[in-house]
């Protein structure tokens, strides 16, 4: 075996173990307490283990790139696979950092949303917007329209983002949360749609193109934004419950 496929099944092997860390984990959160001893040590392990794969998906892209071997030669369409494998899991892994990233930078700088205008956190999120445009336009190149799509959806998060950090009036009290929680969502669904990719190739190469799979993780993932959202919007409009004043 050449040492660059060496390389990459050792990098596969880490990215499966930090990847099954934070696909796990990252269920915790979303079931426990919010702000509860256990709902913070649930999401450090989420996002340790999504930090890891993000990471190792990105050197797994550069090698998929640039690597000496044509790794999967039972796909023909070589163009398309430099697409999904190459720049769309270059993004995915850059993604999945910015949302971590951004997660928890909005809990620990809540009262300070002008630390978030550093290079430190926007040298992240153009990171995030240089490699989602030219995922985009290389899918819009080989004709496939999921990586366009998956584009378009981390640029308008990240523009979302910076709404956010950069309004100069205040939000309402609390917004840190949701933008946390939203933040966190991203980070699972850009994850697994990345986690997804690695096994897919090997189980079923037939269906590695369809786009219907590859779509199913943002599909669950905006549905629970969606859910959570507008129970957080029921319980906000909710009047505060207790005792009724006696009549005078």
């Amino acid at each position: 075996m050449h040492m660059g496929m060496a390389l990459f099944e050792a990098l596969v092997v880490a990215h499966v173990i930090t990847g099954t860390v934070g696909l796990t984990a990252f269920w915790g959160p979303i079931v426990t307490k919010k702000g509860a001893t256990r709902h913070r040590k649930w999401g450090r392990a989420a996002c340790y283990g999504f930090l890891g794969a993000g990471a190792l998906a990105i050197a797994m892209a550069f090698l998929s790139l640039y690597g000496p071997e044509a790794r999967h030669p039972e796909v023909t369409d070589r163009a398309l696979f430099d697409g999904l494998f190459g720049w769309m899991m270059l993004y995915l892994g850059t993604l999945t950092i910015g949302f971590v990233d951004y997660g928890l930078a909005v809990v620990k700088h809540s009262r300070n949303r002008r630390a978030l205008r550093s290079v430190r956190y926007q040298s992240v999120i153009a990171a995030v917007v240089a490699t989602g445009a030219w995922c985009g336009i290389y899918g819009w190149g080989v004709g496939h329209p999921l990586m366009v799509l998956v584009a378009f959806i981390g640029i308008v998060s990240m523009l979302i983002q910076q709404r956010y950090i950069w309004r100069s009036a205040d939000f309402p009290k609390g917004t840190h949360i949701a933008e946390h929680f939203r933040a966190l969502i991203g980070m699972g669904i850009s994850a697994y749609t990345a986690f997804l990719s690695v096994g897919l190739i090997r189980l079923v190469p037939e269906h590695v193109f369809n786009p219907a799979i590859w779509a199913g993780p943002s599909v669950i993932g905006v549905s629970l934004i969606i859910l959570f959202t507008l129970k957080g919007k029921k319980a906000a409009a909710k009047p505060a419950s207790g005792p009724r004043p006696h009549p005078q």
